[in-house]
């Protein structure tokens, strides 16, 4: 109820949390499409954390209709705020070809590195696999 008012009220955390609240049914009827609705409030609003979650709805198809362009839009704009885990799925997207981006590898690592430098293991396993395959940087 109180993320109701603050959400309302323009909050942009409390759009995010009550979208996630939505998302998965947690002290509401589960509603992904309102979850949608909630998370874009929010991250029009430039909150790293609501794009991120926006993008994954977009990239799985849930609670909107799947649409590859918007997905690498959300994750760059999460991405280009430092949060390292929009920096990883980016790279990933780099990686695969995939998020209506194209393949390059250079641009993942980059990607994997900025993520990596601030702690994310994932993005430090897929750094280092670049590394040892020598994709997108000199083979080490």
């Amino acid at each position: 109820r109180l993320f109701r008012k603050a959400a309302k009220q323009g909050l942009v955390d409390a759009q995010c949390d009550l979208g996630y609240c939505f998302f998965y049914g947690a002290g509401v009827v589960q509603d992904e499409e309102e979850a949608v609705k909630l998370y874009r409030q929010a991250a029009e609003q430039g909150l790293a954390s609501a794009q991120i979650l926006l993008g994954r709805c977009y990239d799985k198809g849930t609670g909107v209709a799947a649409d590859h362009e918007t997905v690498a839009r959300c994750y760059r704009q999460a991405a280009e705020q430092g949060l390292a885990a929009a920096q990883h799925v980016l790279g990933e997207c780099y990686a695969g070809g995939v998020g209506g981006l194209v393949q390059n590898g250079e641009e993942a690592a980059r990607f994997y590195r900025l993520a990596a430098d601030q702690g994310l293991a994932l993005a430090q396993l897929d750094l280092g696999r670049c590394y040892a395959q020598g994709k997108g940087c000199v083979e080490n």
